[in-house]
């Protein structure tokens, strides 16, 4: 496998793209879709479907941590083996929901297992193939999450007048199974040593006794991570985006009716909005191996300020444009910055447990934001307030983001 007459990494590539298009069923744009038949099936409020969306997210963001070390022991493929499998099951138990209550255990695994493990492990994987084009690898792959965002909808949409919302998901459930399976047993590989490779494709030398000798890859411990000012730095500019973006994107349609806008405004954004970031992740992703990662948080934070801002003040004829273009181009700086920061300021060796503590975060971060708008939204009457709370709360964070600079591996493990 070693003589093909290219990277492995770059088969590995298309491999985690689609890992992430398959995410999908778990994701809020994905889940989104079937809001209003959940909330006219099983009888709920959007109080009610929220609170169990966030309670449920909250949740699932508690595992990933001891996901990532089953990462760390076992790689990538055997662990997202057990993830796809349950996550097939999880799509299938959907379709017997059945009130609140089952309701928030179907959110609990869809967040954990699609939203939370999946797009972790696979990300984890690139991040063991990639370091110096990392950045552009990266970015290449997150061009399928652009063609989830702008197809997923209109799938959905076409999936549940075929079968309804219960079998739509079903044939989900089956969809990812049929997809991933295969590919994780022939073509998915943890690392590139394994092929006689090193990442962005060097091969390994051997010495005097024709052993091989793999550069040492010095790594922090997920206890020096967490002492780590950038660590939690970077989190925080992270958690603000997840929740104040993820909100924005449970209550798009009636912040936009709010501005006086119809639903066809609202594709009309996600068209561009996916247009948008298959380009900007690619480019985000070459900015990553060129600058600095602190910079690049900086920028992203202060587009999603500018795209918070936006929604209170752009006159609503260019809503549907100026939005886009302002989250997607802060959304694929921050990927950017997310996709390539953990392994490149604290190495690979415990990469799972890392960025299985960034994803508890985040992942609690988007359940929050949506039940926050919600609240908001029945306490004010709309979402100008809370909107302008969240662009208050990015602003400074952009100024922060400055000092989330390389840390120096310290002596004491």
């Amino acid at each position: 496998m070693s003589r093909l007459p290219f990277f492995y990494g770059w088969l590995m590539l298309p491999a985690v793209m689609l890992i992430s298009i398959c995410t999908s069923p778990g994701q809020t744009y994905g889940v989104a879709v079937f809001n209003p038949y959940l909330r006219e099936a099983l009888g709920l409020s959007n109080s009610e479907l929220s609170g169990a969306y966030m309670a449920g997210t909250v949740l699932a963001s508690l595992p990933l941590t001891y996901i990532g070390a089953l990462m760390d022991r076992y790689g990538p493929r055997r662990t997202l083996m057990g993830v796809v499998f349950v996550f097939g099951i999880t799509c299938f138990g959907v379709t017997q929901v059945s009130g609140l209550f089952t309701l928030f255990i179907a959110f609990f695994f869809l967040r954990l297992l699609g939203q939370g493990s999946m797009g972790m492990l696979a990300r984890n994987a690139l991040a063991m193939w990639f370091h110096k084009r990392l950045g552009l690898a990266s970015g290449l792959a997150n061009v399928g999450m652009a063609v989830a965002v702008g197809g997923m909808p209109a799938l959905g949409f076409w999936l549940i007048e075929s079968y309804g919302w219960r079998g739509a998901y079903a044939v989900l459930g089956g969809a990812v199974w049929l997809l991933l399976f295969p590919l994780l047993i022939f073509v998915f590989r943890d690392r590139p040593e394994e092929m006689g490779l090193l990442p962005d494709g060097g091969e390994v030398a051997e010495d005097d006794a024709g052993g091989r000798v793999v550069p040492e890859d010095p790594a922090f411990t997920l206890r020096q991570v967490l002492r780590s000012p950038a660590y939690w730095i970077a989190v925080c500019c992270m958690a603000s985006w997840s929740m104040s973006g993820t909100g924005v994107q449970f209550h798009i349609v009636s912040i936009f009716a709010g501005r006086g806008l119809e639903p066809a405004a609202v594709a009309t954004m996600f068209s561009i909005y996916a247009f948008m970031i298959a380009g900007g992740r690619v480019g985000g992703g070459m900015l990553a191996d060129r600058m600095p990662l602190n910079l690049l948080l900086a920028l992203a934070l202060v587009c999603q300020c500018a795209a918070l801002v936006s929604l209170n003040q752009v006159d609503a004829a260019w809503l549907p444009w100026v939005f886009p273009v302002c989250s997607a181009t802060g959304s694929s700086l921050l990927m950017s910055v997310g996709e390539t920061m953990w392994v490149r300021y604290y190495g690979r060796r415990n990469l799972g447990k890392i960025r299985g503590s960034v994803s508890t975060i985040g992942v609690a971060a988007s359940g929050v934001g949506p039940f926050v708008m919600g609240v908001a939204f029945d306490y004010f009457g709309g979402f100008e307030q809370v909107l302008w709370g969240c662009a208050g709360l990015a602003a400074p964070l952009a100024v922060l983001a400055l000092a989330a600079t390389p840390p120096k591996l310290p002596k004491d493990k």
